[in-house]
């Protein structure tokens, strides 16, 4: 033979052998129950036979988006979740962000600030309701006598019980809540930023204003956008929070309803409204295509960001 030919490596069996396991968990878990739930979307349930389902296309997406009953309901409530992440992404992440500049300065109580700041993203959604349903309560919440030690008691009102106010004290609530996220992210990235940059700006006489504004913040920017990514399908997915602190029912007057409580009041039932499980899956049908749509542009976004910085 005037050459050799290439010994072919042999196939990494070992390779699937590990990820067998998990991906299998994945499937039966995630993937089937989502395509399921896509598939019940198409179908309605038969008066005749209740555990027979009649195929009927787009009839679902149809109804929901015209009934007179149903469509205000929905667009109301995806409007609701629109306010909702809004809310999180102009008001949760810009504060985390300044506290991750704060902690990133260093000092020798930053590990326990940045503690106790992220503590109440580990606690229970169902304690947090709890609480700040006693702290707001008009009865006996204690959100007045606050305000009066600043002569401010003229302000307080029950605003979990107005339609004007519920949503936003809801949006509020979660951003207490889930602060510490955004927070942890910014702040690992700012501390991941060399310090000669830092030190050759402040040669050049940079403030430390122009410093975060045209060096800290630029590379920060790939977090940043994965900070709105999560935010983004974090509300979307929204529903423990707002549950307990207003019911299924998402009062008052279904002024904090937003997908998830819609999905669940739809697809189980609740009081005298029938469980409708095609209906239901339509409702989580859509909140998956929003979503989707949301981290499809993401994707683009980012992969163009790296083309242009490369």
């Amino acid at each position: 033979m005037t050459g050799y030919q290439k010994k072919q490596k042999p196939f990494p069996w070992h390779i699937v052998f590990f990820l067998a396991p998990a991906l299998i968990v994945y499937v039966v878990v995630m993937v089937m129950p989502l395509l399921d739930s896509l598939s019940l979307s198409f179908f309605t349930e038969n008066p005749a036979n209740a555990k027979e389902n009649i195929f009927v296309g787009l009839s679902n997406y149809k109804y929901l988006f015209t009934d007179y009953y149903y469509a205000p309901i929905f667009w109301g409530a995806l409007k609701h979740n629109i306010v909702f992440f809004l809310i999180h992404m102009f008001v949760q992440n810009p504060i985390g962000l300044l506290l991750a500049a704060i902690l990133s300065k260093g000092g020798k109580l930053r590990t326990f600030f940045r503690t106790v700041l992220f503590i109440p993203t580990i606690l229970s959604f169902v304690l947090v309701a709890f609480v700040w349903k006693l702290i707001l309560s008009p009865i006996w919440g204690v959100s007045k006598t606050i305000l009066g030690l600043f002569s401010m008691e003229g302000l307080f009102q029950p605003w979990l019980g107005l339609e004007s106010t519920a949503l936003i004290t809801c949006s509020l609530i979660s951003v207490w809540q889930y602060i510490g996220t955004p927070m942890i992210l910014f702040y690992t990235a700012l501390i991941g930023i060399p310090d000669e940059l830092l030190e050759a700006a402040k040669v050049d006489g940079a403030n430390p204003w122009l410093i975060f504004w045209k060096i800290k913040f630029p590379l920060i920017i790939p977090t940043v956008g994965l900070v709105s990514m999560m935010t983004f399908v974090g509300n979307f997915n929204a529903f423990d929070l707002i549950y307990t602190l207003q019911g299924a029912l998402a009062g008052p007057n279904l002024s904090t309803d937003i997908m998830g409580t819609l999905f669940y009041r739809t697809f189980f039932g609740q009081q005298q409204q029938m469980p409708n499980q095609t209906l239901g899956a339509t409702i989580a049908t859509m909140q998956f295509l929003i979503i989707l749509v949301g981290v499809v542009i993401y994707m683009v976004w980012q992969k163009r960001t790296t083309v242009y910085e490369y």
